[in-house]
C-alpha cells in the first residue's frame, strides 16, 4: 500500500497515511476551499487499501488504526470525512483489521458527539481517546 502525505495548511489537516511506520493521522484544522478535491486524495487511497487487503497473502499482525485528531472541521468537510469511516466500516464490517480512534479535547464534547455521530452512521465502534489540555 501506498504512502499519502498532505502538509496541513492554515485551512487544510495534515494527513499521513505511512504503512512503513505503521502511521495513519488526519489531524488539524478543514476547512479547505474546495473540500471535495482536498479529500478525493483520501478516499481514492482508500481504494488502495482494499486492493491491498485483497492482494495480500497473509493477515496483518497489528490493525490499520486511524487517528483523527481534528481541532475543527466545516459542514463540508464533515460529508466527505463521514465519507471516509463510512468506507473503513465497511473494510472492518468485512473482517479487515481496521481501527479507529477519535481524539478530542477535554473540554471540547462537540468534538467527543461529532466523532460518536460518525461511528454511528458508518456502522463502526470508534475508540474516544481524550486529551488533556
Amino acid at each position: 500500500m501506498k504512502e499519502l502525505n498532505i502538509e496541513s495548511t492554515s485551512t487544510s489537516p495534515k494527513v499521513l497515511f505511512d504503512p512503513n511506520s505503521n502511521i495513519f493521522e488526519i489531524s488539524g484544522e478543514s476547512r479547505p476551499e474546495n473540500a471535495s478535491v482536498f479529500y478525493k486524495h483520501i478516499l481514492d487511497w482508500v481504494k488502495d487499501l482494499e486492493q491491498f487487503f485483497t492482494d495480500s497473502k497473509e493477515p496483518l499482525k497489528t490493525p490499520v488504526e486511524f487517528n483523527f485528531n481534528f481541532e475543527y472541521f466545516n459542514s463540508t468537510s464533515a460529508k466527505f470525512i463521514l465519507d471516509f469511516c463510512k468506507k473503513l466500516g465497511q473494510l472492518h464490517a468485512q473482517g479487515k483489521p481496521i481501527a479507529v480512534r477519535w481524539h478530542y479535547e477535554e473540554d471540547d464534547e462537540d468534538m467527543l458527539e461529532v466523532g460518536r455521530e460518525m461511528s454511528r452512521m458508518a456502522k463502526f465502534d470508534f475508540e474516544y481517546v481524550e486529551i488533556k489540555i
